[in-house]
């Protein structure tokens, strides 16, 4: 239970109300008590003044204390006091209880002293005692109980706030852990519903985010698992059927068996580089050695490297839109020149007889922008986002003809953005496609 959050919160925020209304009502007391001790005294002070300014008149007209004692008991009975009047000698003249008349009087705190208005030294001395229902000590009592009471009601309501506040924080975070326990256990369509717009709500967004990849994620690692096994059953059956050939003697092993065999080993060999690049690149771990290169001559070598396999199919393969004067780049050629390739194969695979690609470059401030434009079959809107996905080929029935393993274009943009750089692809279906990537000036 001490583990929960709901608990934890509304124990937390307990302790604060808690310590903040006991300040509260400690201060609000004292302040208050010290309020009604000084008007206490301030009315002790006026009513101790007002009986000695009457018992001076007194004095002066009587020329003595005799009958005095009706008017003290009247006075006694009206303030709820015991007042208590000596003379000189200490002896009570007037006891407003009537007990003391007489009898030598042993103060316990000191009264207020009478001066005789004709001659020097005391007349008399007057004590006035507390007040007998002690009113306004009654009123502090009252007044406490009432602080006391409105604690006890703040602190119910604070806590039932409380409580309502903390299952409302907590609830959408047990939610969110209920759904990541699923996720880690595999279910990756698990989503958490979000119903406002707060941190917590933030959260849940961030949360779903997180689950769209990685279920993005886990269905392409299936994808290149089937994919991988799908490109290398193809080769691996055709050597198996050769090599099975040959030892019945069904097929001769002449040169045509032979380098029959050795394009589909060069076809597995290419896709386990392949496989290795994409694995280096992923990681990071890809090594560039990267020095300045004059651009034009690189597109212009690469070009004429494909350009046999262009002139094959009956394809123009050009490079017009070529400036003179482009600046230097900082790059590393070999694998610059593998992105280019990738990209030329990419269109002469998607291209027929009669088509055209044309590769050209521009300075964009900084960088410098390659481009291969091709007039071929295009690219359906709907497979724009997943041009660059491993294994991914617009063509579904992943025939030869229309491309290799699937993997050229995901390290292209993998090698691309390791310089730094971005790589971009535009088409419509029957209005060709182009590619294009940028590269740092030095």
């Amino acid at each position: 239970m001490k583990d929960n959050l709901q608990f934890r919160i509304m124990m937390a925020f307990s302790l604060v109300i808690l310590v903040t209304v006991g300040a509260v009502f400690f201060f609000f007391n004292q302040a208050t008590k010290t309020r009604i001790r000084s008007f206490g005294e301030s009315v002790q002070y006026k009513l101790e003044m007002g009986m000695a300014g009457e018992l001076s008149r007194y004095y002066r007209v009587q020329g003595s204390w005799e009958g005095v004692q009706p008017l003290v008991e009247q006075w006694g009975t009206a303030s709820e006091r015991r007042i208590i009047l000596t003379d000189n000698e200490k002896i009570v003249v007037a006891d407003s209880q009537g007990g003391l008349l007489g009898e030598p009087y042993k103060p316990d705190s000191p009264g207020t002293i009478l001066q005789s208005p004709w001659k020097r030294g005391p007349l008399a001395t007057l004590y006035i005692g507390e007040a007998k229902s002690a009113s306004l000590y009654i009123l502090y009592n009252a007044m406490g109980r009432f602080l006391i009471l409105g604690a006890c009601v703040a602190i119910a309501i604070a806590l039932i706030i409380t409580f309502f506040l903390s299952r409302r924080i907590s609830t959408p975070i047990c939610a969110l852990t209920k759904t990541a326990r699923k996720l880690g256990q595999g279910d990756f369509s698990q989503r958490v519903q979000v119903g406002d717009k707060t941190e917590v709500g933030e959260l849940g967004l961030a949360f779903n985010s997180m689950a769209g990849d990685l279920e993005k994620g886990e269905r392409l690692r299936r994808n290149m698992v089937a994919d991988v096994a799908h490109e290398l059953r193809t080769p691996l059956s055709n050597i198996r059927g050769y090599l099975e050939a040959v030892r019945e003697g069904m097929v001769k092993p002449d040169a045509a068996t032979i380098r029959s065999l050795e394009e589909e080993t060069t076809l597995l060999s290419r896709l386990v580089d392949d496989l290795q690049d994409l694995s280096l690149a992923e990681a990071g771990k890809l090594k560039l050695i990267c020095q300045a290169e004059d651009i034009a001559e690189l597109i212009n070598r690469t070009v004429a490297a494909v350009q046999a396999q262009a002139a094959a199919k009956e394809v123009s393969l050009s490079t017009t839109d070529l400036p003179q004067g482009l600046p230097l780049v900082n790059i590393d050629s070999h694998r610059i020149s593998q992105v280019l390739r990738n990209l030329l194969e990419n269109a002469l695979a998607h291209t027929a007889k009669g088509d055209a690609i044309n590769v050209a470059a521009a300075e964009q401030g900084d960088w410098v922008e390659i481009s291969v434009a091709d007039t071929g079959e295009g690219i359906p809107p709907d497979d724009l986002p997943n041009i660059f996905e491993r294994f991914y080929r617009v063509d579904k029935s992943r025939a030869r003809a229309t491309g290799g393993s699937g993997l050229g274009l995901t390290i292209a943009k993998h090698l691309v953005e390791s310089h730094g750089g971005k790589i971009e692809a535009q088409g419509k279906s029957g209005e060709g496609s182009c590619f294009s990537f940028t590269v740092p000036v030095v």
